[in-house]
């Protein structure tokens, strides 16, 4: 790796608004391969909003959402703003796997089927090649024995790790978490964030959504504490946490967590 290899995402300047609510004002983000950007902050300060930004599940008014180098082609201006190029933006959400909150396993399909779906369907591999790393990626999140289960018949902190698999399987550049642990009582919410820390280890490049300071603290190469739209403070969790913190917010913030 070289400081001349593009960051797998990078994104500048992004507005977003719904109608007349400005949820994003001006928010940069990078993420090369290897980081764990986690973001934080209150409930509405635009932190799923970003994530969704840069999987292009929603489109932004205005800035730059840079992909391995390639930027974004947009047509039409403000609101009109639309991505220009189709094959692009599926390039894009094939390599930008997200993790959502609510699982959003297919019922009518087994775990095993959830997991190959996209693969053989979107990229259109061979069954038995994804069935292969299908099963080997749902061993490796701890429920290999779940293969022919349905999803109405795993505990919440199962399903999570399922959609884990799921978006693994796709053999993404990088893994967007958006609040993967929320859904979850306490117990089941461990069994996930092991498997997150898990692929911190392992190098994966992800982007985080989360309301757990300590995770957010000891996996993250780097934090952004959002805040009302625009980034409040950033850095490394050492300059973050710890009682670190140079913003007034974030202290107030951190004052209510158990990582500060």
């Amino acid at each position: 790796m070289t400081d001349a290899t593009p960051p797998v995402i990078e994104i500048n300047g992004l507005h977003k608004s719904f109608g007349a609510l400005d949820v994003l004002k001006g928010v940069d983000l990078t993420a090369r391969a290897g980081d764990v950007v986690s973001l934080i902050g209150s409930s509405g300060s635009g932190k799923s909003t970003l994530l969704r930004c840069a999987n292009l599940l929603e489109d932004s008014q205005r800035g730059e959402i840079i992909f391995e180098g390639d930027p974004i082609r947009w047509k039409g201006e403000g609101h009109n703003r639309r991505p220009a190029d189709a094959e692009q933006v599926r390039l894009i959400r094939t390599n930008l796997s997200m993790v959502f909150q609510s699982f959003n396993l297919w019922s009518h399909m087994t775990v095993l089927q959830n997991v190959m779906e996209a693969p053989v369907t979107v990229l259109g591999e061979d069954r038995v090649e994804v069935e292969d790393r299908a099963r080997a990626l749902l061993d490796k999140v701890g429920i290999g024995a779940k293969c022919e289960a349905w999803p109405s018949e795993l505990s919440g902190g199962q399903q999570q790790r399922a959609a884990i698999a799921r978006a693994l399987c796709m053999e993404p550049r990088a893994l967007l978490f958006d609040e993967p642990t929320s859904a979850l009582d306490p117990e089941l919410e461990q069994e996930v964030i092991r498997v997150i820390r898990d692929l911190a280890e392992e190098g994966r490049t992800m982007i985080l959504v989360t309301h757990d300071m300590r995770m957010a603290r000891d996996i993250s190469s780097h934090v952004i504490f959002l805040h009302q739209g625009v980034i409040e403070e950033q850095g490394a969790p050492t300059e973050l946490f710890g009682n670190n913190a140079q913003s007034e917010r974030l202290r107030q913030f951190l004052s209510h967590s158990d990582a500060a």
